[in-house]
């Protein structure tokens, strides 16, 4: 965590930390676990390009900004440490290893909770293109929760 130059407490920062934690954790207790409980499975958002990310390049070429992964069907070797988390997913039928840190992932949902955590992005580059759906386990449920009562979004305006 970073100070701040105006002597304010930067709740920004310690809230988005804390919930990144809890991504950590879920995906922590599938590692443990060696297998997700139930019907749950996870759609994670990162940034391709932020620090730590380390993905083939042939996919870093086709999502130049942001990648949703699935975690369901198709994975192996999930680990998680504090500050990150590694599996290996197919890609067209080609096996990759992943390595997103938590500081990367702009949005995490379980679909069978239904619970979902967005954080706040950083800038696009205007000269990124738009990216396609991963297709590591098929496209993304369009479920979301009827009521929201388990969906936590985060988007705090920084004053500077």
């Amino acid at each position: 965590m970073t100070g701040t130059d105006n002597g304010l407490i930067p709740y920004n920062e310690i809230v988005q930390e804390a919930l990144r934690a809890v991504v950590g954790r879920v995906l922590g207790l599938v590692a443990e676990a060696g297998a997700l409980p139930g019907a749950h499975h996870f759609y994670i958002t990162f940034k391709t390009q932020a620090p730590g990310v380390t993905i083939p390049r042939r996919l870093k070429e086709r999502f130049p900004d942001e990648m949703t992964i699935v975690i369901q069907h198709r994975f192996w070797d999930l680990r998680v440490d504090e500050e990150k988390f590694s599996v290996g997913l197919s890609f067209n039928q080609i096996g990759e290893n992943l390595t997103i840190p938590f500081a990367a992932i702009t949005a995490f949902h379980d679909p069978a909770a239904p619970f979902e955590l967005s954080f706040q992005a950083q800038e696009i580059s205007p000269d990124l293109e738009l990216h396609e759906e991963a297709e590591n386990d098929g496209p993304p449920a369009a479920t979301k929760a009827e009521d929201g009562s388990n969906v936590v979004s985060v988007d705090f305006k920084r004053k500077k």
